[in-house]
């Protein structure tokens, strides 16, 4: 089979409400979905879910991106697999997610052409996964209520946003409020002082809150705060923003930066490069947690056949994105059911079709 056309249009759906971090604030998802058909009139979907303050990536950049690299792949076969993966990275310096929404599409494409769902044709077998939901930034009453609620629709953990103010109070109201209900999981996205986090830290450690971990707690490129704070807390520490290339993950493993890695295929650059770190963690016997921007049903599918492909070094799962929408776009083999998503046997990452949601 031979790719004939890559296009590209853009999905909306709205929030059931608005979804808050120390970065940014979002009432409206808003991705840009490829779609690459070959001579058979097969299709491969690809999602892109542009994030400008993690990857620097724009819905106009994406889709200079992507109009970029399609020559490059119009005309190719889909069996050189190879090929296919290297011209994508070798296209373009960055672009990480405009990558991964392509490399979403061929990975679709080669395992439809074996009759295989993605995670088989990854070398997976697990199809059932716990997720966090994730718990916005908020007063704290709100955040308090939030979850509440969350318990109540049957998640086991929380992952709790904090910002540059409260963060404390926040931790402490939501443990007191709910107990031993729920695992905690700590994200500050990059709002904090290496300071200001071993002192919050070390504060509810003393006060017997355990967290199973505290999530990219300084700015990006601050790996000396990562270390000085993994050297000051018992908490486990996450790199998120810290972490975008299997070369990254190799030096923040190498030089004990952080214990445990969050792997995004729009921060890495796709499927091939999740396999990448998760095969890197392996070899450092540290654990990856799967992560997602905000995503729709793609992406999130996507995110979850890898997590299949590497389920014994991705333990933690954060894909919590498809929940916070209104109304899913399209069906999906990625099915919630409570905390937890499930992978059907549908052929490829399993999405089809879209439902006018789309430009």
């Amino acid at each position: 089979m031979k790719i004939v056309s890559i296009q590209t249009a853009l999905l909306r759906a709205p929030l059931k409400k608005p979804f808050k971090t120390a970065l940014r604030s979002v009432n409206t998802l808003e991705d840009m979905i490829v779609i690459i058909t070959c001579d058979d009139g097969s299709k491969g979907y690809g999602e892109a879910a542009p994030t400008p303050a993690i990857t620097g990536e724009t819905i106009g950049s994406i889709k200079g991106a992507i109009t970029h690299i399609t020559p490059l792949l119009v005309g190719q076969n889909i069996d050189d697999i190879p090929t296919l993966l290297k011209t994508i990275h070798n296209s373009i310096i960055g672009n990480t997610t405009a990558k991964s929404a392509l490399e979403m599409a061929l990975y679709d494409l080669f395992a439809k052409q074996e009759t295989l769902p993605l995670f088989q044709y990854l070398g997976g077998k697990e199809t059932t996964f716990q997720s966090d939901i994730t718990i916005s930034l908020n007063p704290i009453d709100i955040m308090i209520q939030d979850s509440l609620d969350a318990i109540n629709d049957g998640y086991k953990i929380l992952k709790i946003k904090l910002g540059k103010k409260e963060s404390l109070t926040t931790i402490t109201e939501i443990h007191k409020t709910i107990g031993t209900q729920a695992i905690l999981r700590l994200d500050a996205n990059q709002a904090w002082s290496p300071k200001e986090c071993v002192e919050i830290m070390n504060k509810i450690e003393d006060m017997g809150i355990t967290a199973q971990f505290i999530e990219q707690p300084v700015a990006a490129h601050d790996l000396n705060g990562l270390k000085y704070i993994k050297t000051h807390i018992q908490t486990p520490l996450l790199a998120d923003e810290s972490l975008f290339s299997p070369a990254q993950a190799l030096y923040i493993l190498e030089n004990n930066i952080a214990d445990y890695l969050n792997i995004k295929l729009a921060k890495c650059g796709g499927i091939s490069k999740g396999l990448e770190i998760a095969d890197i963690a392996r070899q450092f016997g540290a654990k990856c947690m799967i992560g997602c921007m905000l995503e729709g049903p793609v992406g999130i599918a996507a995110a979850l056949h890898l997590t299949s492909a590497a389920s014994d070094v991705i333990t933690m799962v954060d894909l919590d994105a498809v929940s916070l929408l209104r109304n899913l776009p399209c069906d999906t083999t990625a099915k919630l059911q409570g905390d937890r998503l499930k992978l059907s046997e549908a052929f490829g990452i399993g999405v089809s079709p879209f439902y006018g949601q789309i430009d």
